[in-house]
């Protein structure tokens, strides 16, 4: 009998709860409130924000009719899997995780965001099958651009970082170029938007060395278009297009190094518009459907479910 699971995320961008299994797969989530020209979130607000939060995404899963009988608890309890990962705001979703799996007597079961990422992307591109072969992945997001080999390790994935900028990611490029065009933060979205009423292209070679690269240097190109006077949708596509350029060439030298893997793409910025369309074009990618491509629970919840699975046949 197919079980339902319940996990929760608490990134420095999202508090979301999610359900799968029963026949039933949802997610329910709301974006942190940052300040107004702000580029981010001290950890301690929002650490404060999820503990007022997350509880309300579990009510709305309830009051919606998603959940069931709770077979298993998960959670992202860290950034990635990996020594010294760490960041504060996970402990509000491995606390509360671990306490409702207390009280329902059920298994709990951590894994890391980057993890849940990558299982929400693979399920929702109708490719739950990644999941159980090597294969490589973008974690596109607004503090990761990190290019993954991914393999099989258990009930979850192993990820090894291959590529991948050396300074400020994708997402940070992109809000940061939305606050200084006055758009809300995050900016992806606005920019997304924007980039259909472009009438110039700048192009930019980002360089690239051993599947590695910069962006910290794109911001001061930014700010010299503005300076020069230029217009904000055609500043918008300078920014995803250098993104865009340099995410497939670092892909076509992957696919090179590792000839026949599938590639997979998740994180924020992944629900680009441009960026998929190119990327599926040159590279044969595949992607979550937007509304997982953004930070979600349900990876966690999937995550939880093949663990509980894989105990029920072992």
């Amino acid at each position: 009998m197919d079980r339902q699971c319940i996990g929760f995320d608490t990134s420095n961008y999202t508090t979301s709860a999610a359900v799968f299994g029963a026949g039933r797969a949802e997610n329910r989530g709301k974006l942190l409130t940052v300040p107004e020209g702000a580029l981010g979130l001290r950890q301690s607000d929002a650490l404060f924000q999820h503990v007022k939060r997350l509880h309300l995404m579990a009510e709305q899963l309830r009051a919606d009719g998603a959940v069931g009988d709770i077979a298993a608890v998960g959670a992202s309890t860290r950034p990635r899997e990996v020594e010294g990962s760490y960041m504060p705001c996970f402990l509000v979703g491995e606390g509360e995780g671990r306490t409702l799996a207390a009280a329902l007597g059920v298994p709990f079961y951590p894994c890391s965001h980057q993890q849940g990422h990558v299982a929400a992307a693979a399920w929702s591109a109708g490719r739950e099958d990644l999941l159980d072969r090597p294969h490589l992945a973008w974690h596109l997001s607004g503090g990761t651009t990190e290019l993954l080999r991914v393999e099989p390790e258990g009930h979850t994935v192993r990820a090894e970082v291959i590529g991948g900028t050396s300074d400020i990611a994708a997402g940070q490029l992109i809000d940061r170029t939305g606050v200084l065009l006055g758009l809300p933060f995050p900016a992806g979205k606005a920019l997304d938007a924007l980039y259909p009423e472009a009438d110039a292209a700048t192009d930019f070679r980002v360089k690239l060395k051993d599947l590695s690269f910069s962006l910290s240097g794109m911001e001061n190109k930014v700010k010299e278009l503005m300076e020069k006077g230029e217009k904000p949708a055609n500043i918008a596509r300078f920014t995803l297009d250098t993104v865009t350029g340099v995410v497939i060439r670092a892909t076509h030298e992957a696919q090179k190094r590792w000839p026949g893997l599938p590639v997979l793409c998740s994180g924020g910025v992944a629900s680009n518009r441009q960026l998929r369309a190119a990327m599926e074009r040159e590279c044969g990618a595949v992607f979550a459907q937007p509304q997982y491509s953004t930070d979600n629970a349900l990876g966690v919840a999937i995550l939880a479910h093949r663990a509980l699975e894989r105990e029920v046949r072992e």
